[in-house]
């Protein structure tokens, strides 16, 4: 059976209205609770990314 792993980054814009990207890359779980963690700051236009190995979205 084949693993397959799953990364996700992610870019918002803050409270401040300031656009943002993530500079790490979170398994599904870590990104879940990332997402509820940017929704209780404020954050809006969350966009979750898929990303292979190496890659990082940009703001």
């Amino acid at each position: 059976m084949t693993i397959k792993m799953e990364s996700y980054g992610f870019t918002w814009t803050d409270a401040n209205g300031t656009p943002r990207a993530s500079a790490v890359a979170y398994d599904k779980v870590s990104a879940d609770r990332r997402q509820a963690e940017l929704e209780q700051d404020g954050a809006t236009s969350i966009e979750r990314i898929p990303v292979q190995a190496g890659e990082l979205p940009t703001a």
